[in-house]
């Protein structure tokens, strides 16, 4: 096992802002608000609000006369000097939500994907464990997290660690509907699967009211 360093930031762009360069490294990126281009070294991607992106490569972020509000994730070798905030781009805001330390088993090569999770009212992520670690972001409603011995609520626009090979249960609100955004690293074997194992053999056969929609997943190379 090796360790790595998976963040969350969140970026605000002012519109018509100045461009944003990224060096390369695995990431993906979420736009909460507003709308933003992917300029990669032979294209371009826009993206609205609601969408995300996934890779590699160095890229530049334009905006247009929306702005736009950003969730960026970063997968990082475990002592990276950088801060990951984006303090060369004048005009905008950044801030780390959440950066923790992750293991890595050094058998596998690995992907990173980004995919929104949403449940109705009330309803119930059984026990249960990933094949990969990931940080997830609440978008709406709440979610509470038990894992690990502990108990954790979130709410919009805060973001918690799962490692993967530790159980969770989470049960959501009954006041609204609830949707996280999440970004996970898995095996590559994982590719179009899902990477959710039930731990209590009679959770299994139960109705599962969540609903997952997998924005991109790419292979990536570790830092």
């Amino acid at each position: 096992m090796s360790s790595y360093l998976l963040r969350l930031y969140q970026d605000i762009l002012p519109a018509d802002n100045a461009p944003v360069y990224l060096p390369m490294g695995a990431r993906s990126i979420y736009v909460v608000d507003g709308n933003v281009t992917v300029e990669l070294p032979d294209c371009g991607q826009h993206h609205a609000q609601g969408s995300a992106w996934v890779g590699q490569d160095a890229i530049t972020l334009l905006t247009g006369p929306e702005g736009a509000r950003l969730w960026r994730w970063e997968l990082l070798a475990r002592h990276a000097s950088s801060s990951g905030e984006l303090h060369a781009a004048p005009g905008t805001e950044s801030s780390c939500k959440l950066s923790a330390e992750v293991e890595l088993d050094n058998g596998f090569e690995w992907l990173m994907r980004i995919d929104r999770v949403g449940f109705p009212m009330g309803g119930i992520a059984f026990t249960h464990v990933h094949q990969g670690p990931g940080i997830r972001c609440c978008l709406n409603g709440e979610i509470t997290i038990e894992t690990e011995g502990q108990t954790n609520v979130f709410k919009p626009g805060e973001a918690w660690l799962e490692r993967g090979r530790y159980p969770v249960y989470a049960p959501t609100t009954e006041e609204c509907e609830t949707e996280f955004i999440r970004c996970l690293i898995l095996p590559r074997a994982c590719k179009g699967r899902s990477s959710i194992r039930y731990v209590l053999a009679e959770d299994a056969a139960k109705p599962k009211r969540q609903r997952y929609h997998v924005f991109s997943e790419r292979y990536i190379d570790l830092p």
